[in-house]
């Protein structure tokens, strides 16, 4: 490959990683899935906004350091493919751990997470992690909780004084009814 098409490669490369602001990312390995398997996964994580580009590393390398994630390059190393995009980078592991048991030939590398670099395993174990939506909604309840308890505190004694007074008020009737 001339020196002239790198160079427009690497520019490309640059451009893709400002355009879609690649902060965070999975890197993986496609060797060995067909071609078959390959569209469907790409279709499946596009669905999901998430982006899937099979990278030449000395390039990739080159744009990263441009946009100052030198760290990320020693991830490269033989066949690699970036995903990158969706809700976060969760959603991403938690997609692609889902398609490496349809298609074990999948093999996740590592990832790149606000300036720092996931081996393997943790790249895995971020699937296991909450998402966005999921921490959101723990936050919301947490939030509510208190709110709720105070309320039924407030709420309590007036609830037994009024079935006190209602309790008193029937006797009363009772009783008048018993006299008469």
């Amino acid at each position: 490959m001339s020196k002239y098409v790198k160079g427009l490669l690497e520019a490309e490369l640059k451009q893709k990683i400002e355009d879609n602001s690649i902060e965070d990312f999975l890197v993986m390995s496609l060797t060995g899935i067909s071609g078959t398997d390959n569209n469907l996964l790409r279709g499946e994580l596009k669905k999901e906004g998430i982006g899937l580009m099979v990278v030449k590393n000395a390039l990739f390398k080159r744009a990263l350091k441009s946009h100052d994630m030198p760290d990320a390059a020693e991830m490269f190393e033989g066949a690699c493919a970036v995903a990158f995009g969706g809700d976060s980078i969760v959603d991403i592991a938690k997609q692609m751990v889902d398609w490496q048991k349809k298609v074990p030939t999948l093999e996740i590398k590592g990832a790149f997470l606000e300036g720092g670099i996931l081996d393997s395993k943790s790249a895995t174990a971020l699937s296991k992690m909450s998402n966005r939506a999921e921490l959101l909604s723990q936050l919301v309840s947490t939030i509510q909780s208190p709110a709720s308890n105070i309320a039924g505190a407030i709420a309590s004694p007036g609830g037994i004084i009024a079935g006190c007074l209602k309790t008193m008020i029937e006797n009363e009737d009772d009783s008048e009814n018993q006299a008469a």
